[in-house]
């Protein structure tokens, strides 16, 4: 694919962790509560508009076959990332809800492997082969049943330590010893669901709730303990051995942790964090509350299977109390350890890496793995600070302001270095490099005490997102931004935008009237889906409230009167609500 080539222009100077810019949203178009979750999602993180897919999608939410996964959601997704320029920055695709959980792939085993017992059932998960993407498209058969299919697991030191936490690029590739290498190695991508809200999954209300507690979980360093169960249960006996080393590295970063028996903690107001193993539990029995922010497994077969009808509980469990993230196998897995994730998944946590990577640096075969929650979570990174001035007078920008020409940014952070050291994981206090983005793209980055220029000239005019990130220099990567909305003037070309009501029913009609001389036709979107167009510069269209889907939602125009960006224009967006009555 060409974007697999475009990605390595990038890999000289580009180091960066997750952010909203690097995150792709598959959002199902034909499903009103997949819409609710992911507006609210995009509204909690700044998810940029170029990078949300609205894909429709109306066949099983359970499972389906491995060619339609390839023909009808894979490919798909690849190719819009590939079409809109995004590969070099994407690192995670996030589905919304609705879509199928399972993939069964029996079609394509050989009959040797089909007649061993651990193939018995042939079934991998949404998320799973959405991360073992090239391995999916290789045409190699299922060679994503190796073991160690994902060499982004971090290998652990001789005490069961993970020796480092690195954050995660798409642009990469592994070799088999988990080395980035330029040619020859395996390419992944993070891929999580946000929830799932069919059969024994989560309404919207509580997905929606567990989404803003994450989103503002972030670098707070949550007080609290991680709790590791064990019992006499063969899901725990597997990996109650990693534990106490785990603790031991978690109390050296300074995160507390304990060991409990049982099946739950009891009594536990202060649930950071939680490993157990038992078919089923009743969680509101426990008297526990889990922090805003945690991670909390539970190794068992069905974890993450929804039908209504199937037995054990489901991870939905642990989103309805309150976790940011818990996963479970979609299929009966064998208890095989390397399908699960390795208790070092809280070393990670705690070094600051977000929970997409945290979970995909701690599961050496995820291709039955479902994860679910919110990718981007990350309580215990240490964040950059961001400010930006203009180069010259060193003057801040305002907010709305105006701009023309070439600008010259100059950008500015600060990164707090109080993380105990451990293996070169935690922040150093320094900054790597600051990126540029424009309307959700990446157009430039500089390092340190350098400056970011760009031309105003070469888009629209109008509305535009500015957008600088900052990437410390540990391994981890993380990262800080600052977000200011502004207007570019070089053309002469104006637009503007109405929208009424700004609160209406879902029921009801939304009136979008859009004003501006000399344009041949506008355009009007909202999350990527185009919602009307008009044939000149001054209409009003009548949008479905349906349409847009319940919560926040912010209303988009574009107007052209020729090709390229000396004739385009952005007006400024509307934000309206959504309501179910």
């Amino acid at each position: 694919m060409a974007w697999l080539l475009l990605a390595w222009a990038w890999a000289a100077v580009a180091r960066a962790g997750g952010g909203p810019e690097n995150l792709f949203l598959v959002v199902n178009a034909s499903s009103p509560d997949s819409v609710a979750v992911a507006n609210a999602y995009a509204a909690l993180r700044g998810i940029p508009p170029i990078n949300v897919l609205m894909l429709p999608w109306q066949e099983s939410t359970e499972s389906i076959s491995i060619a339609a996964f390839r023909g009808d959601l894979l490919d798909p997704i690849l190719q819009a990332i590939d079409g809109r320029r995004l590969a070099p920055q994407i690192h995670c695709v996030v589905y919304s809800s609705d879509f199928p959980w399972r993939i069964d792939f029996g079609e394509e085993m050989p009959e040797a492997l089909a007649a061993q017992q651990i193939h018995k059932f042939p079934s991998g998960s949404l998320t799973g082969m959405t991360m073992l993407y090239g391995a999916v498209r290789s045409g190699k058969g299922p060679v994503w049943l190796d073991p160690q299919s994902n060499r982004y697991w971090r290998p652990l030191d001789a005490e069961g330590v993970p020796k480092s936490t690195d954050g995660f690029q798409g642009w990469h590739r592994y070799d088999a010893q988990g080395e980035v290498v330029k040619e020859s190695g395996n390419r992944y991508l993070l891929s999580v669901m946000l929830g799932v809200t069919a059969g024994r999954g989560n309404s919207v209300p509580e997905i929606v709730r567990g989404l803003e507690s994450s989103a503002a979980a972030d670098g707070t360093k949550p007080p609290g303990t991680i709790y590791f169960v064990t019992n006499d249960d063969v899901r725990t006996k597997t990996r109650s051995p990693a534990f106490p080393p785990i603790v031991r590295a978690l109390e050296a970063l300074g995160v507390n942790a304990e060991i409990v028996s049982g099946v739950l903690p009891s009594a536990k107001r202060d649930v950071a964090g939680l490993m157990t193993g038992a078919a089923d539990f009743d969680w509101p029995a426990s008297k526990s509350a889990v922090v805003p922010g945690a991670i909390c497994e539970n190794l068992t077969s069905f974890g993450g299977i929804f039908t209504a009808s199937v037995g054990q509980t489901p991870l939905s469990v642990f989103i309805r109390a309150g976790a940011a993230g818990s996963s479970g196998t979609v299929i009966e897995p064998y208890a095989l350890q390397a399908k699960f994730p390795h208790p070092a998944i809280h070393v990670h946590y705690a070094r600051g890496a977000t929970l997409a990577e945290a979970f995909y640096q701690s599961v050496q075969a995820p291709y039955q793995l479902l994860v679910v929650g919110d990718p981007l979570c990350r309580p215990w990174a240490t964040i950059p600070q961001v400010d930006v001035v203009t180069a010259g007078d060193g003057k801040g920008l305002a907010a709305d302001g105006t701009l023309s020409g070439t600008i010259e940014l100059l950008p500015r952070a600060t990164v707090a270095s109080h993380t105990p050291p451990q293996d070169g994981s935690a922040s150093t206090g320094s900054l790597d490099h600051f990126a540029l983005f424009v309307d959700g793209v990446r157009l430039a980055q500089c390092r340190p005490d350098e400056r970011l220029t760009f031309d105003t000239a070469q888009l629209a005019d109008g509305h535009h997102e500015l957008r600088v990130v900052a990437t410390e220099s540990s391994s981890v990567q993380s990262q800080g931004r600052w977000v200011l909305p502004v207007r570019f003037a070089n053309h002469g070309k104006t637009l503007t935008l109405a929208v009424e009501p700004t609160r209406v029913s879902i029921a009801g009609t939304v009136r979008v009237r859009v004003d501006g001389e000399g344009l041949d036709g506008v355009a009007v979107f909202s999350m990527g889906r185009v919602l009307g167009r008009t044939a000149g510069g001054d209409t009003t269209i009548e949008v479905p409230a349906e349409l847009l889907g319940r919560g926040r939602v912010t209303i988009r125009a574009t107007g052209r009167s020729g090709p390229g960006a000396a004739n385009s224009v952005n007006a400024d967006p509307v934000t309206i609500e959504v309501t179910e009555q």
